[in-house]
């Protein structure tokens, strides 16, 4: 084995000049796709939800369980696909992962982009880990700095702080068992129906990227 070993498994989040711009989503108030969670299962629905607009740009609406989500490319191309969800539950705050199957990008939920980028940023940082964040604040990380996918802590310890996460989570609104075990399924790009990318949103049955909004579609 080399003798950079470390640094090879170690440093493998390079997030090529990420900020909170890229999670712009650009559209209009109306219909757009959304990616609808079916509970206990890792395949999809899509819906066709009326969104709402902020200066030219698609919101999430915590009201209605419309969130923002992410998958930021981790090995330095800088791509960022950026869609929608309905389902999860999350009402404050986002939430983020670089266990994503299959690619290991990173992986971000949330109601607001300032959270949805702390959390990536912090995950970074890390090197690798799922993350919790809300108003501005990391609440609590598991960091996984090797390949960004595993922790080298004790399994009773990476259980006990995937407890407390999983609490951390609930107490932001999250009613679904393991929320970051699901998370993990949503940029798994051959599991139906919508799934989120690095290039965009994906139809899975179609295998092309398509639009979050088309001008002739109706809710």
């Amino acid at each position: 084995m080399p003798e950079d070993w470390r640094e090879a498994v170690e440093q493998t989040i390079n997030l090529r000049a990420f900020s909170v711009e890229r999670l712009r989503l650009p559209g209009q108030h109306g219909p757009a796709r959304v990616i609808g969670l079916i509970p206990d299962q890792i395949v999809t629905d899509e819906y066709l939800l009326d969104v709402r607009e902020e200066a030219g740009a698609l919101c999430a609406d915590v009201e209605r369980d419309i969130l923002k989500i992410a998958v930021v490319e981790r090995y330095g191309r800088g791509r960022v696909g950026v869609g929608l969800l309905n389902g999860f539950g999350l009402r404050s705050g986002a939430i983020a992962s670089s266990v994503a199957h299959d690619a290991h990008n990173i992986v971000v939920v949330g109601t607001n982009d300032g959270d949805m980028a702390l959390a990536v940023q912090e995950i970074e940082r890390l090197q690798g880990g799922l993350v919790v964040v809300e108003q501005g604040k990391v609440l609590d990380a598991l960091p996984l700095p090797i390949a960004g996918i595993v922790s080298p802590l004790p399994a009773a310890k990476v259980a006990a702080i995937m407890e407390r996460l999983e609490s951390l989570v609930a107490g932001l609104g999250v009613t679904i068992a393991h929320p970051f075990g699901f998370l993990s399924f949503l940029a798994l790009s051959v599991v139906p129906r919508l799934k989120i990318t690095d290039l965009g949103l994906l139809d899975v049955d179609a295998w092309k990227i398509i639009p979050i909004q088309d001008e002739e579609a109706e809710v």
